[in-house]
């Protein structure tokens, strides 16, 4: 049998149209607070000119009067009872901007101890940086060698070893054995050297040595000239000895000690003549000893070195 169809019918369409708000109620009300507005307005309007053009002992004026004998009790109570709250926010607010101040001052002293800091330092390497150019212009200088101005950079590192580094090398002229002085006097020889960089054995090393002759006079007049060798004495930080002198050597405490100098046909000292080593401290000798004891206080302050003189000998 054929099948049973059902056929369904459109559904009618249904118009979906939301109702519209009604607007009425609103328009009132914004036009009622219009006229509430205005009506406050003239109100206040007719009373100020009112009370402009009666007398004092009219009806608004004492109405006034007798508002602030009123008022004036509450406002006097309300001010007695905010001035601790008031005082209370004055000082947080003072307390606060002074540690603003005092923040503010604090950076400003800072700024200023570094800026004392700098300004000293400048003129401590000005006045540092003059002397070693009137040494290197003036007659004491080698007339053999240049100088080269050279920064400490590393300092001994021990008592027993002292060496230092400068921030100069071969690329400034440096080589080994060139001497190293100041303007004081000898400070030693480079032993190591780099592109950049130049190792310096001091005289209070233990292996440097150096041939040195006295500079002075005796009682009698005479000019000293005893020749010795300058070493390291035998324990740190007592000084330099200067040893080799006979004891027919006229040597008095106070002498200045020099370098030597000396050539012969086959050697020849690493440092000039006439550079300044050291005074004689104390001169001792006995029976048996072959040679004077002479210590000798450094002329050179090897704890604060911080530019030396590399003499880097003329081509």
């Amino acid at each position: 049998m054929p099948r049973q169809r059902t056929v369904r019918l459109p559904r009618p369409l249904v118009s979906q149209h939301r109702p519209r708000r009604v607007r009425g109620s609103a328009g009132r009300s914004r036009a009622q607070r219009r006229l509430v507005v205005a009506a406050l307005i003239l109100l206040a309007l007719a009373l100020t000119t009112i009370y402009l053009r009666e007398a004092e002992d009219d009806a608004l004026h004492g109405a006034q009067q007798r508002g602030s004998e009123i008022l004036t009790p509450l406002a006097v109570a309300g001010e007695r009872m905010a001035r601790p709250f008031r005082d209370a926010y004055s000082y947080v607010e003072g307390l606060a901007d002074a540690r603003a101040d005092a923040e503010r001052m604090r950076r400003e002293l800072e700024r200023l101890r570094r800026q004392v800091i700098a300004n000293e330092t400048a003129v401590a390497d000005a006045a540092r940086y003059e002397r070693i150019l009137r040494y290197e212009t003036g007659p004491r200088f080698p007339d053999d060698f240049d100088p080269v101005v050279a920064r400490v950079t590393q300092v001994p590192s021990s008592p027993f070893r002292q060496e230092i580094v400068v921030a100069a090398g071969t690329s400034a002229g440096i080589g080994i054995n060139d001497p190293v002085v100041t303007p004081d006097g000898l400070v030693g020889r480079v032993i190591r050297v780099s592109a950049t960089r130049a190792k310096i054995r001091l005289l209070t090393d233990q292996q440097s040595a150096v041939s040195a002759v006295v500079v002075g006079s005796s009682a009698e007049g005479i000019r000293s000239g005893a020749q010795g060798i300058v070493q390291a004495a035998s324990s740190a930080g007592a000084g330099l000895t200067l040893d080799r002198v006979g004891k027919e050597e006229v040597v008095n405490s106070g002498d200045l000690v020099v370098t030597s100098g000396f050539r012969t046909s086959e050697f020849a000292s690493l440092f000039p003549p006439k550079i300044a080593i050291g005074a004689v401290r104390s001169v001792g000798q006995q029976d048996i000893d072959l040679f004077k004891r002479i210590q000798v206080e450094p002329i050179v302050d090897f704890e604060s070195l911080t530019e030396v003189i590399v003499l880097a000998p003329k081509q």
